[in-house]
């Protein structure tokens, strides 16, 4: 099992910054992978960014160059850098972890991007 808490959300003008923080705990040792996900109203949940063990990342084509994940070493922090924020950006984040193949979600932390 692999607890996450997110945290860092809020409310921001659009072309402002925010970072998420993502702390893990439980069995880290076994996380394949992280990333951050988000929801907005009335729509499907999407990938973000991703970062795996090899410290390969993805992210979506709608952040890429304003949205940086990292991670520390030991697996039990994650974190997404986000600059540049549109109004569009506003959604409910999640952290997500791949340990071994089962799925573990955060809570949630909801950043809303005002115009």
């Amino acid at each position: 099992q692999v607890q996450l808490v997110e945290s860092g959300g809020g409310l921001v003008q659009a072309g402002g910054s925010l970072r998420l923080s993502c702390v893990a705990s439980g069995n880290i040792f076994a996380i394949n992978a992280m990333g951050w996900y988000r929801q907005a109203p009335g729509k499907q949940r999407e990938v973000v960014a991703r970062v795996t063990r090899r410290g390969t990342t993805n992210y979506a084509d709608s952040v890429k160059g304003r949205f940086t994940i990292s991670r520390t070493g030991a697996w039990n922090m994650a974190y997404l850098q986000m600059n540049s924020l549109k109004v569009e950006d506003t959604a409910v984040y999640y952290c997500y972890a791949d340990a071994r193949g089962d799925d573990f979600w955060g809570q949630g932390t909801q950043v809303t991007v005002s115009s």
